[in-house]
């Protein structure tokens, strides 16, 4: 199985375990990372943060100086490019975790609450199901850990595992052994908990005879850890597009398994006029929402926490 469909399966698979599943998700702060697979796990405000929104509260409405007491002057709540901000703005407004007035031709926000510590534990995946073909995976994981943005870093793979590929590979990754047709998971070797509360390395850029690093603050990681996390949350791991061919069904995980290939395929590079299966038609249609939302601690609809306070509409 390519990669793709391994990626998909041990999603399913997490999914089905009742954990909150994303992935393609840039894991870095300074650098260019992007993480197979992100695990979220709840923390002690998590029906908090379950009743705003299921979409992702942006960045620069969490990080600005609105609080949820007395409304202000949006101008002055944020510390950003004023469209990033004015933008913020609408989105927080539209997802239910601003509310706004008018006062005097001006307009003033506060959050509908506050921002919920949520998150429990993060832990990323990096997925190799064939390990003869290794690429870049040394240096990644490396630079996983050296950050420690997220709580564990596994690598997942369909290969039996060797003492050597355990040897190539940092001694705090966990390693699973995943058979994406059966469903069974070996754990190979558990992964260690990373300093996420303290400062990291993340490696920018590596050549031949060059390695450059930066040093990152654990304020600049705990930003990023918590957009990771936001990301996540809106996001699911069902973010690819439906085959519009008749060898395309999907199971009751929302894979995309093509009967001419005989796997799951990425309609963007494998379906379309030159391949030899295809049969066009109408792509099929899956609520991966609802399938989600039955699996997992997600809200799709919450009823949301906008309030009105008293005394307010004389600033309409």
């Amino acid at each position: 199985m390519r990669e793709f469909g391994f990626e998909l399966a041990l999603c399913a698979y997490l999914e089905r375990e009742g954990h909150l599943v994303s992935r393609q998700l840039g894991g870095h702060v300074h650098g260019r990372r992007v993480l197979d697979t992100v695990v979220v796990e709840p923390g002690p405000e998590f029906a908090e943060r379950a009743a705003i929104t299921p979409e992702r509260i942006p960045a620069a409405a969490i990080e600005s100086d609105v609080g949820p007491g007395r409304a202000r002057y949006w101008k002055d709540a944020f510390d950003c490019h004023p469209d990033r901000a004015e933008r913020a703005v609408e989105l927080a407004v539209e997802r239910g975790f601003f509310e706004r007035e008018r006062r005097g031709g001006r307009t003033y926000v506060r959050q509908t609450a506050r921002y919920p510590d949520w998150v429990g534990s993060i832990t990323a995946i990096e997925n190799k199901p064939d390990l003869d073909r290794p690429g870049d995976l040394e240096a990644q994981l490396r630079t996983d850990v050296s950050l420690g943005l997220v709580d564990r870093v596994v690598l997942a793979t369909a290969d039996y595992v060797t003492g050597a590929h355990l040897n190539r590979i940092p001694e705090a990754v966990g390693v699973w052994r995943f058979d994406p047709d059966s469903g069974e998971r070996e754990v190979v070797r558990e992964a260690a908990a990373l300093s996420t509360g303290e400062g990291g390395v993340e490696l920018i850029e590596e050549a031949p005879l060059r390695t450059d690093v930066r040093v990152v603050s654990a304020a600049e990681k705990a930003r990023s850890r918590r957009r990771l996390a936001e990301r996540a949350y809106a996001k699911g791991w069902r973010s690819f597009d439906y085959p519009d061919c008749a060898q395309c069904n999907v199971d009751d995980d929302g894979l995309p398994h093509c009967a001419w290939k005989g796997r799951p395929v990425r309609a963007s590079e494998e379906c379309g006029p030159d391949c030899g299966g295809y049969d066009h038609t109408e792509a099929p249609t899956f609520d991966g929402d609802a399938r989600r939302a039955d699996r997992t601690p997600w809200e799709p609809d919450p009823a949301g926490r906008s309030r009105r306070q008293s005394g307010l509409d004389r600033f309409g």
